[in-house]
């Protein structure tokens, strides 16, 4: 087994989200790399509520049971991969909510990006590497943009992720520096 943790999250939670489609091929790549011990992590999975905590968790752990479940499981891992919509030129609501309740567990280390929506989800990823700065974390150059001309066919089951080669050729590429950097990240922090 693979010494690299890594979680891909994703980041929508409502009724008919694309989010799994891509969670899913994502993950059958990375199960097939021997470096990798890919973790899908479902935000349904977490219903925190809207950011209400006295303190920042810079320095003072929530106290909110979900969040403690939340944090533990982001503690454990050591890179990311945000699967992300893009809504009205950003990403979800649920998401920045999920990312403001943690803070020390999401220092160095590493944050990669499979996007769709307009302009292929160019400018949620744009913003959520904003955010991920702020965390501390290390947001990767390498992303997947799912585009227009690949979302509606997989939307309506017409075709697969997998049908489509420059998608894997991209999502090759991020893993590969997903890992490099989950190496170099996580030997730095022990």
């Amino acid at each position: 087994m693979a010494d690299l943790r890594i979680g891909i999250i994703m980041s929508t939670t409502r009724e008919g989200r694309f989010a799994d489609k891509p969670a899913q091929w994502l993950k059958a790549i990375g199960d097939e790399r021997p470096d990798l011990d890919v973790e899908l992590i479902d935000l349904r999975d977490y219903p925190l509520p809207f950011f209400n905590e006295k303190a920042s968790p810079a320095s003072q752990p929530s106290q909110n049971p979900v969040s403690r479940q939340w944090a533990s499981k982001i503690g454990n891992l050591d890179g990311f991969v945000f699967i992300t919509a893009e809504y009205n030129h950003g990403y979800s609501g649920v998401l920045k909510n999920a990312m403001d309740y943690i803070y020390t567990e999401w220092n160095r280390k590493p944050a990669s990006f499979v996007a769709y929506g307009g302009m292929g989800g160019a400018r949620a990823v744009e913003q959520l590497r904003l955010v991920c700065v702020e965390l501390q974390m290390a947001p990767l150059r390498n992303a997947v943009h799912i585009a227009r001309e690949q979302f509606g066919p997989v939307m309506k089951g017409e075709k697969q992720l997998s049908d489509f080669d420059a998608l894997g050729k991209a999502a090759g590429g991020m893993l590969d520096e997903l890992s490099w950097w989950t190496k170099t990240l996580k030997a730095g922090r022990s």
